[in-house]
């Protein structure tokens, strides 16, 4: 079974940790942090989270409206793993046919279908892909567009 990573509170992420419990997914994980420049998406500052007891990230969209306000849009979460980096988007059920329809793996359309629906009032699917090759960057890089623009 896959062991999240960067559990202790006390252990702020740097480069070289996230580096080193990704083992040879590190290129891909490089690769990732480019193209979401590409994108005009960065990563916030990595935080302990005490209910999931990890340092995640999260992936956010800044842009400034024409009357100068500053707005953040938050994307997907992101977590370490060994082996692997875990990317979470929360999804309304409303758009999940869209979300099928969409140029993405078969995988990728599999996870979305056997998402289990959350919420009571705001009903969303959690869609979570483990990354560890450029197949699931595309598909992710799709999805992140959609969230961006649509959602």
């Amino acid at each position: 079974m896959a062991q999240q990573l960067l559990r202790n509170p006390d252990i702020e992420p740097t480069n070289d940790i996230i580096l080193d419990g990704l083992g040879a997914s590190s290129d891909v994980y490089a690769h990732f942090l480019e193209r979401l420049k590409e994108y005009d998406v960065s990563l916030m500052d990595w935080r302990f989270y005490n209910d999931g007891k990890a340092w995640l990230s999260k992936g956010e969209y800044k842009w400034t409206t024409a009357r100068g306000t500053n707005k953040v849009k938050p994307l997907f979460w992101l977590s370490i793993w060994e082996g692997f980096f875990k990317v979470s988007f929360n999804f309304s059920i409303k758009v999940q046919d869209e979300l099928i329809s969409l140029p993405i793996s078969q995988e990728a359309k599999n996870i979305i279908k056997s998402a289990d629906v959350k919420g009571k009032t705001m009903r969303f699917i959690p869609v979570i892909l483990d990354v560890d090759d450029s197949t699931l960057l595309d598909d992710f890089l799709v999805l992140m567009q959609f969230r961006k623009e649509k959602v």
